[in-house]
């Protein structure tokens, strides 16, 4: 399974971004897929992710309202549109996967990484 992050870039505060995650047919089909972020100097924290089949999304309570994952079968795609982006967004943002039904907030549970894109939130 391969995924490719992409559709980072710098944006002002207030403003939107929509990253997209890339994988195989079975990835997008039967896989969960979460984004994660990591920012210079602090821990890797778990965003979002979508159950396989589209079930369930879940989001941290930092991007909550702001932040929407989406999933687009025929294109293979896990989508996270950003809006209302502030300064602390800004972060290296990873998509990964894991071939379950559910979805975690664990990093540790994935199997599968992007290679990132960075965020920057900036005036």
């Amino acid at each position: 399974v391969q995924l490719q992050a992409s559709g980072g870039g710098l944006v002002q505060p207030g403003g939107s971004l929509r990253l997209s995650c890339v994988g195989s047919r079975s990835t997008a089909n039967y896989y969960g897929v979460a984004w994660f972020r990591q920012a210079p100097g602090k821990e890797r924290e778990w965003i979002s992710c979508i159950s396989s089949r589209n079930v369930q999304e879940y989001y941290a309570d930092s991007v909550k309202g702001r932040f929407t994952i989406s999933r687009d079968k025929a294109k293979r795609t896990v989508d996270l549109q950003m809006n209302n982006l502030k300064y602390e967004d800004s972060a290296v943002y990873y998509c990964a996967a894991i071939n379950a039904r559910g979805c975690y907030s664990d990093y540790g549970s994935y199997d599968y990484w992007g290679q990132g894109t960075l965020v920057t939130v900036s005036s």
